[in-house]
C-alpha cells in the first residue's frame, strides 16, 4: 500500500534502489498482476515521485540499466517513457486538457443519473472489484495500472457513465494523478485517444490476473469506441528564455517539479527558493497531503544545495511571487518547466502581473523533455523507436 509517512526524495531513492534488482524479468513477468493493496507486487509504486519529480525519468531508467541490459528491462523503461511520451502529446495539444475540462464540466451539471454517479464512486455497483478498486482509490490513493484500466472500462462500457467524469474521480483521488498521463490514459480505454482502439475489461482478464479475487459478471461484450470532434494538429514546443547569469533570481519551486537542482545549473544566480505548496491546483486531499510533506522536505534540501535561504508558501499567485522576489531584490524569476495543466495555466495568468513589476518569469525545460517530447506527435510505438536513441544521447546507453 502506498505510505505517505515520508514524501520526500530521500525515500523516493530508497524505494528506486530497492525496485532495481527486480526491474528486469521479473517486472516483466509480474506486472500485469493486481494481487491486492496489502500484498507483494512487481511493480515499482516509483509513480507519486515521478509525477512530482522528487525523482525524475531519466534517473530511473539510468539506475535501473546499471544493473539489467534494456532489452530485459524494456518493459519497465518503456513503462517510464509513457509518462513523458504523454506528457509530450498534451503539450503539443494543450486543447485536449481544455477539451477534457469542458466535457466534465459539462457532464457534472447536465448528466441525468448523478445517483449512479455516485454508487460508482463509493463502491455500491455491486460489480465484484469494480466496488473494491474503488474504495482502495478512495483509502489509498492508488491503484495498480491493470486495475485501472479495468475500472475505466467498467465505469464507460458496462455502466454507460462518462469518461470524463471518472477522470476526473481519479484526478480527485490518485496522488500520482496528473493531466496527461490521467486525461490520456482514460481517453486511450474509450477510443478517443487512438481513434476506433478501446480497452475492454473481461471476466476472465480481471480474474486471471488478480489470481481469483475478481470474477465479475454482466461485464459489457463490446466496446464501442466513443467519437469526438477532430482534434487540433500537434503544435510546437514553446522554446524556454535564457536565464541571465548577472541577475538576482528567485527560483520557483511548483508541484510539477520538485527536484529543480537537477535541472537548473548550480552556477545560476539564485539569491533565493520559493517552494509554493498550493492546494488550488491540485485536485484531492491525499495529493495535497503528499505535496505538503514534499514541500518541506524540497525547501531545505534545495536550499541548501543553493546555498541560500528557502521557504514554503501556499499560494501560486503574482503577489506573492512579487513580495518574495522584491525581498531579495530578482528582477527574474525561474522555475521548472510546467506542462499543461493547472501550475501552467496559473503561470501564464502571472505572467503579465509580474511583469507590471518588473520581474520576467523564466520556465527552464529539462533536456530530457527537450529531447523525447518533439517525438510524441504520433501513437507511441514511433515515439518507442526513438528510446535507445535517446538513450544513448544521455549516455544511459
Amino acid at each position: 500500500m502506498t505510505t505517505l509517512s515520508s514524501p520526500n526524495r530521500a525515500q523516493a531513492i530508497q524505494r528506486l534502489n530497492d525496485f532495481v534488482p527486480h526491474a528486469g524479468k521479473s517486472y516483466a513477468a509480474g506486472r500485469n498482476r493486481d494481487l491486492g493493496p496489502d500484498k507483494t507486487s512487481a511493480v515499482s509504486r516509483l509513480s507519486p515521485y515521478l509525477r512530482y519529480r522528487l525523482i525524475t525519468e531519466q534517473e530511473v531508467v539510468a539506475k535501473v540499466l546499471t544493473e539489467h541490459s534494456l532489452a530485459d528491462a524494456e518493459k519497465y523503461v518503456q513503462e517510464v517513457l509513457w509518462r513523458t511520451y504523454w506528457k509530450g502529446w498534451l503539450e503539443m495539444r494543450p486543447g485536449v486538457w481544455t477539451r477534457f475540462l469542458d466535457d466534465r464540466d459539462r457532464a457534472q451539471q447536465g448528466f441525468p443519473n448523478m445517483r449512479a454517479i455516485a454508487a460508482a464512486e463509493t463502491g455500491m455497483t455491486g460489480i465484484d472489484g469494480f466496488d473494491d478498486w474503488a474504495r482502495e482509490l478512495v483509502e489509498t490513493g492508488y491503484l495498480h495500472n491493470h486495475a485501472r484500466m479495468w475500472f475505466a472500462s467498467i465505469w464507460i462500457f458496462t455502466l454507460r457513465l462518462p469518461w470524463a467524469l471518472g477522470a476526473d474521480f481519479f484526478l480527485r483521488h490518485l496522488i500520482d494523478a496528473d493531466a496527461a498521463s490521467n486525461t490520456l490514459s482514460w481517453r486511450w480505454v474509450a477510443g478517443l485517444q487512438t481513434i476506433g482502439k478501446t480497452y475492454l475489461a473481461t471476466t476472465e482478464n480481471i480474474a486471471r490476473f488478480t489470481d481469483g479475487r475478481f470474477a465479475p459478471t454482466g461485464l459489457a461484450r463490446e466496446a464501442i469506441a466513443l467519437a469526438e470532434p477532430a482534434l487540433e494538429s500537434p503544435g510546437t514546443l514553446r522554446e524556454p528564455k535564457s536565464i541571465d547569469q548577472d541577475e538576482p533570481t528567485l527560483l520557483l519551486v511548483t508541484h510539477e517539479d520538485m527536484n529543480p537542482e537537477s535541472a537548473i545549473a548550480t552556477g545560476a544566480p539564485i539569491s533565493s527558493v520559493l517552494v509554493v505548496a498550493d492546494n488550488s491546483h491540485l485536485w484531492g486531499s491525499a495529493s495535497a497531503q503528499f505535496v505538503r510533506a514534499a514541500a518541506i522536505d524540497s525547501a531545505a534540501r534545495i536550499g541548501s544545495h543553493f546555498g541560500c535561504a528557502a521557504h514554503v508558501a501556499h499560494a501560486l499567485d503574482a503577489p506573492t511571487l512579487v513580495a518574495a522576489a522584491q525581498s531579495v531584490q530578482a528582477k527574474q524569476i525561474v522555475t521548472a518547466y510546467a506542462p499543461v495543466g493547472p501550475v501552467a495555466d496559473a503561470l501564464g495568468q502571472i505572467t503579465s502581473g509580474l511583469a507590471s513589476a518588473g520581474i520576467t518569469l523564466i520556465q527552464s525545460r529539462r533536456p530530457w523533455d527537450s529531447y523525447f517530447w518533439p517525438h510524441a506527435k504520433k501513437g507511441f510505438f514511433p515515439f518507442r523507436e526513438q528510446i535507445p536513441k535517446g538513450l544513448a544521447q544521455f549516455g544511459i546507453l
